[in-house]
């Protein structure tokens, strides 16, 4: 069973290191961006504005999740931080994410889960070299405490999961999986070796014209105009 799943993981990295263009890492920002709005424009799914305005830390996620009798997730996504003192958004870092399940599956499903890092201290686990984040965790307008599970070893950390499923997708399985940097995206993205301590939190990129909507998105939702 552990070397069905390592394989698996294995055989998912190797496809994330294929050739990849900074322009498909833009269209990749684009489309989570889009993502995201089109979940903000459901009542029962966006993200209450309070929350959002609070967040440090946000990862915006894209899954998929398919398979019988055995199963496979995979996913991409960017992780994005806010200045202490100047409330202002990093630059995104890319990041991957995958999971494997043995047990009886049965179905597909397509998902876009937004993970909210509620505390400045504990967006630190953005540095981690893999961090885990219970993938059956959410969050909706009307159920905020159920989002605040986690697989992370510190279940103290305040963190919050979003989600906008499609599809349908049950069944008991035994699971492995993270999140863990794109390394190989973001070193593309930005022409040079960068880290995501170097991205989130020291600054030495400047956010690029897709990341700027981006942040104005994430700006908008969380402070609404009054109608």
């Amino acid at each position: 069973m552990k070397r069905a799943i390592s394989g698996l993981l294995l055989l998912s990295f190797i496809s994330s290191a294929l050739a990849i263009e900074p322009s498909d890492l833009d269209r990749r920002i684009y489309r989570l961006t889009a993502k995201f709005e089109a979940m903000q424009q459901k009542p029962d799914k966006r993200i209450p504005a309070d929350i959002l305005r609070n967040a440090q830390g946000i990862i915006l996620l894209d899954r998929t999740k398919a398979g019988f009798l055995f199963a496979f997730q995979g996913g991409v996504g960017v992780a994005i931080t806010k200045d202490p003192n100047t409330h202002r958004w990093s630059a995104p870092a890319f990041i991957s994410a995958n999971d494997a399940s043995l047990g009886f599956q049965v179905g597909g499903e397509q998902g876009f889960f937004v993970i909210l890092v509620m505390n400045s201290n504990a967006t630190r686990l953005f540095t981690d070299p893999t961090f885990q984040v219970g993938s059956e965790a959410s969050g909706t307008a009307g159920n905020i405490s159920a989002g605040a599970e986690s697989s992370i070893a510190s279940t103290d950390l305040p963190i919050l999961v979003f989600h906008d499923r499609k599809g349908l997708f049950g069944g008991a399985a035994v699971k492995a999986g993270n999140i863990s940097p794109d390394d190989d995206a973001n070193s593309v993205y930005y022409r040079q070796y960068v880290g995501m301590k170097d991205i989130l939190f020291d600054h030495k990129v400047k956010p690029t014209e897709a990341a700027a909507q981006l942040a104005d998105k994430l700006n908008f939702y969380s402070n609404p105009p009054q109608r």
